[in-house]
């Protein structure tokens, strides 16, 4: 799979990223705990696992995922000699799970990287039980500036950069409605500069 190539090659690099806007992320990740209480959590696009660490101790259980396997083996990495007993990692997308197994799917910069974005926003809506909750933290493209809108496509052509999807805040909100979900207000958690990652939990309706 071409994605999950490119993002295998990254995640040595993407291990040793620092986060960009800790006070923000930080605040997301208070935002987030809460709503794990006593839920089965599904994590998709988890990277090398950082966020699932930090967010397992506030669920049932917490089932992580990546689709790219270099992700997935440096997330277990992290477990191997201290394991976290409701933690788990896998390679996998969300289309290898049914209804019955989660009640929270849990994403985070990860919906602008879906080729089919309606079609995953409607495999997850099956996945969850009513009333169960879709969480995502997701970069808006489409609202960031002109030159990078610009520069993302040259990245593309020589292979630096993977397939994104240019959302808007209003893009994602619609396609999470016509998926069958209900949205509280998008919420920006940034604390510094141009917030362009909107929050937004979704229920299943």
């Amino acid at each position: 799979m071409q994605d999950a190539d490119f993002w295998s090659k990254m995640a040595p690099r993407y291990a040793r990223a620092k986060i960009g806007d800790s006070a923000g992320y930080e605040r997301t990740l208070r935002q987030v705990a809460p709503l794990l209480q006593g839920a089965r959590v599904l994590e998709l696009g988890c990277g090398t696992g950082l966020t699932a660490l930090a967010l397992a101790p506030h669920a049932q259980s917490y089932h992580a995922t990546d689709i790219a396997p270099g992700m997935i083996e440096i997330a277990q990495g992290r477990v191997a000699n201290d394991p976290v007993a409701n933690l788990s990692f896998q390679v996998a997308q969300a289309e290898d799970f049914g209804p019955g197994q989660f009640d929270v799917v849990f994403v985070q910069n990860y919906l602008h990287l879906l080729r089919d974005l309606p079609g995953t926003l409607a495999h997850i809506h099956a996945i969850l039980p009513l009333g169960g909750l879709l969480i995502s933290k997701t970069p808006m493209l489409g609202q960031a500036p002109f030159y990078i809108r610009w520069l993302v496509p040259m990245l593309q052509a020589v292979g630096k950069a993977p397939y994104l999807t240019m959302l808007t805040a209003a893009d994602l909100e619609l396609a999470l409605t016509q998926a069958g979900f209900a949205c509280d207000p998008t919420e920006w958690h940034a604390s510094q500069g141009r917030d362009l990652r909107a929050f937004i939990v979704a229920c299943k309706m």
